[in-house]
């Protein structure tokens, strides 16, 4: 049950914030991969850039909405929520990117609230690369309301647990992995790379970053599904379940939903033994 009853800016809703330009280069894209694990070897070469390094070219963009609806006193209790990606067309060394981010809706839960962001990412000559919903969840916050548009819904079907996953991928979390991710991402939450900072905050140590691990089950059902080609994916979204830590092993499952007009949707979820790390997940991948 929240804790604490806070108002929240609707007239914040709809504006985006100013624009944040990126120029993409291969050896960002390399150590990207490199730092994600990644086995695809168009991904280490930079050839092309993996679907979560999407991420990169918005990070500054990405948080900035929020500010305009949510009082600042409350951003120690924010968590990233939910991702979701649409791709249009893949990022490639050279792109000289633009992006740029809106708040769309907020809404108040029994344990929290949640703000949906929208971010765009466009090329110079204003192609739509991607766009992109983040949901930001702030943790015993009540706002009493919904307010605006919630993203895009991807629930995972329980019922899709009565049969054996189409796959399954395998993943390691590496000691350092945290510091190899926080320079190639852009990401410098302590959280992330103090183990002091992280057990000032409750935590047993140090964390991974839910994007890594989002990465990781990326190229997981690339490799698996998508004959490592990452421009057949079209959408690829998660829920940030639980916290993953340095030394995790996990696996990604992933199950058939269905396919139409030449796109093949698949659920999927990864998990820890029998914790889920990341949940609600869906990848549509052209056939």
């Amino acid at each position: 049950m929240a804790d604490a009853t806070v108002v929240f800016d609707e007239t914040g809703l709809g504006t985006w914030c100013d624009e944040e330009r990126f120029e993409v280069t291969r050896e960002r894209i390399a150590e990207y991969a490199a730092a994600t694990n990644d086995p695809i070897a168009e991904h280490l070469k930079g050839d092309v850039a993996p679907p979560v390094f999407a991420i990169v070219p918005v990070f500054e963009a990405m948080m900035m909405p929020v500010i305009d609806v949510a009082p600042m006193d409350i951003f120690g209790r924010v968590v990233h929520g939910e991702q979701d990606f649409h791709f249009h067309r893949p990022i490639r060394p050279g792109d000289r990117l633009v992006s740029r981010a809106k708040a769309i809706g907020f809404e108040g839960k029994e344990n929290g609230t949640t703000i949906t962001i929208l971010i765009e990412c466009r090329a110079q000559d204003g192609e739509l690369v991607n766009e992109q919903y983040l949901t930001a969840f702030f943790r015993n916050i009540d706002v009493g309301k919904r307010v605006g548009d919630a993203a895009p819904a991807h629930r995972f079907d329980q019922s899709l647990l009565d049969q054996p996953p189409l796959a399954t991928a395998t993943a390691h979390v590496d000691e350092d992995q945290t510091f190899r991710y926080s320079p190639a991402s852009g990401d410098p939450v302590p959280l992330h790379l103090d183990e002091q900072v992280a057990k000032d905050a409750g935590l047993p140590g140090i964390i991974a970053h839910g994007l890594c691990t989002m990465a990781m089950s990326s190229w997981g059902v690339l490799t698996e599904l998508a004959g490592s080609d990452v421009a057949r994916l079209q959408r690829f979204a998660v829920r940030f379940s639980k916290l993953v830590f340095p030394g995790d092993d996990l696996q990604t499952q992933i199950w058939k939903v269905g396919s139409e007009n030449g796109v093949t949707t698949y659920a999927f979820r990864t998990v820890r033994g029998d914790d889920v790390v990341l949940g609600d997940g869906v990848a549509e991948i052209k056939d």
